[in-house]
């Protein structure tokens, strides 16, 4: 069957189960798009920017485990996704992103919307392709969804220019590919595993950290059961929450910059801390030569860069989370030793007393809107079961210390890259992929202004996704910094001339509410959650003065946590 190449790309996407391409239509990509609407199987969804054609498809990776596909034109098209393609960079999402291409025999000429798009991707892919000849196209489109769904996730970009997907070929796609260069560890050393349950029987102070491999790897069922079988603490990092339920026992919170006393506490003073799944992030260290300076190290991962990158650890495992994990737990269940249960016993009751601190208080009193408050009731007026994207800033920390996660899949931000804009089109992709289950946006007012146009896109497409806007009229974050570390001196970091949120959502015929008072804000959520098929745009107007605790500073260690002005230790 000899096809163009636009109809062999779509053939590609139908056959790799695509279900949905964020995307923007431009010159180079309009071949594609005139095949796209002479089928069925695969829609497309017009976004109004093509980074939120980004941040949708990772939304929708991030909330399935499945890759996201974009499809955008060249020259502006693609560097305008270039945010989007490195937020996913960061944070191993897999994503095929389609970029659309001058002729083959313009490219390099310098010619209209041309930008070298393989070169000014390179640092923030997995891998790309430039497709010169219409007969590489299927093995190419095989090697990318291969390549971002294999080992560590992450975007591949596909360049493919006009002329290519304008030529005939027949098609064919590859049932397999392989990749001389690229065969991704999935077991681990078995010797490596055996010291690694030796060192963890052994241990007096252990602790369990672990990050987002675990979501990746579908590990979240094997952690839960590991976790429980020795009884040891556990920390999630920002993107590994959910991958261990926030309402156990043992869970001790997030770790990190903002994570909690008790999961800093006791990361600092561990003796046998295993890793699994988690990259040891500057955010999480904190000052690398005060990092669990008792501690012996497990670490495992996938990929093999990762381990001793910031960090030196004593036993690494490359391998699949989740394959390593099954491993350790039938080696604990065969051997006959224990964990010591006096010492995990006094260990516990240490981790009490410093739960008993209580370091996420906060004044309950206020006249003013506390951004805890709203987190915390969002989180009982939707059961802990909504889908949460957020945007970068004070209010993502909230939603991270005050949602409890119990499933993997349900939060979703940007973690290694802190983009701004990201919140709003990431929850269009969840909302897409998960069309029956509650899905609301945790921003502020100056993160929801960078990609609101995309409120157009959910008009188009009937997406009732839940924007809850903690607007403190500061970029929060920044002033917090600039409070504690710049003397107070708030440079540009005020947003003097916000928009009426409630007209501007009901402009773009959607339902918008300001609320101002403590009093109003549960009932607010559940008039909003009651509107199943309409997009709320609530908007609180919050303390501005209320800043994020706990807090490591840069260049500390996590014994050295400033705590709210109430909590303050001396």
């Amino acid at each position: 069957m000899e096809l163009t190449g636009a109809e062999i790309l779509v053939h590609c996407l139908k056959d790799e189960g695509v279900e949905y391409v964020f995307g923007y239509p431009g010159g180079a990509v309009l071949y594609i798009y005139d095949a796209l609407y002479q089928q069925q199987d695969v829609k497309h969804i017009l976004v109004r920017h093509e980074q939120g054609a980004t941040h949708a498809a990772d939304g929708y990776a991030r909330s399935t485990g499945k890759p996201g596909v974009v499809l955008v034109t060249s020259g502006p098209g693609a560097t305008n996704a270039i945010t989007g393609i490195a937020t996913a960079y960061m944070d191993s999402i897999p994503m095929v992103i389609i970029t659309g291409q001058v002729h083959t025999w313009a490219i390099g000429s310098d010619a209209f919307q041309e930008v070298d798009s393989v070169g000014i991707t390179r640092p923030c892919v997995k891998h790309n392709f430039l497709v010169k000849d219409v007969k590489d196209l299927t093995a190419t489109i095989k090697k990318a969804f291969y390549l971002a769904t294999t080992g560590r996730p992450g975007p591949v970009v596909v360049d493919v220019p006009k002329d290519v997907t304008m030529q005939r070929a027949e098609y064919r796609y590859p049932e397999d590919i392989a990749i001389r260069s690229y065969n991704p560890v999935v077991k681990g050393h078995p010797g490596q595993i055996k010291k690694a349950v030796d060192l963890l029987l052994s241990a007096k102070r252990p602790m369990i950290y672990t990050g987002g491999g675990v979501i990746w790897s579908r590990a979240a069922e094997s952690l839960t059961e590991f976790a429980r079988s020795l009884g040891y603490p556990i920390t999630n990092t920002l993107m590994g929450l959910g991958g261990y339920p926030a309402t156990d026992r043992q869970f001790l919170g997030m770790l990190g910059m903002h994570g909690t006393y008790e999961a800093n506490m006791a990361m600092h003073h561990c003796d046998v801390l295993i890793a699994i799944g988690a990259r040891f992030d500057d955010r999480v260290v904190g000052k690398v030569e005060y990092f669990c300076p008792e501690a012996q190290i497990i670490h495992i991962d996938i990929d093999p860069s990762s381990i001793s990158k910031s960090v030196k650890v004593h036993v690494p495992i490359v391998g699949d989370v989740d394959h390593v994990l099954k491993d350790m737990i039938r080696l604990l269940k065969e051997d006959l030793r224990k964990p010591d249960q006096t010492a995990l016993a006094a260990w516990w009751d240490q981790i009490s007393e410093w739960r008993a601190v209580n370091c996420l208080k906060y004044d309950r009193q206020s006249p003013l809107i506390k951004p805890q408050f709203v987190l915390e009731k969002l989180y009982e007026v939707t059961g802990g079961d909504a889908f949460i994207t957020s945007d970068v800033g004070q209010h993502q920390m909230w939603a991270a210390q005050f949602y409890k996660f119990d499933k993997p899949y349900r939060w979703i931000n940007s973690g290694g890259l802190g983009t701004m804009g990201f919140g709003l089109p990431a929850a269009m992709g969840a909302q897409l992929a998960h069309p029956n289950d509650v899905v609301a946006c945790v921003t502020g007012e100056a993160s929801i202004q960078m990609c609101i146009q995309e409120l157009s896109t959910c008009r188009q497409y009937g997406l009732p996704i839940k924007i809850v806007n903690l607007n403190n009229r500061y970029m929060g974050m920044v002033r917090q910094w600039q409070e504690f570390f710049y003397e107070g001196r708030y440079a540009m970091s005020y947003m003097e001339a916000l928009p009426d949120f409630v007209k501007l959502a009901e402009a773009y015929g959607h339902v918008g509410m300001s609320i101002e008072k403590p009093v109003d804000v549960e009932g607010a959520l559940r008039e909003a959650f009651k509107l199943k098929d309409r997009l709320v745009f609530l908007d609180f107007i919050t303390d501005q003065t209320e800043n994020v605790y706990p807090m490591i500073a840069q260049g500390k260690g996590h014994h050295e946590m400033h705590l709210s002005p109430e909590r303050e230790l001396a």
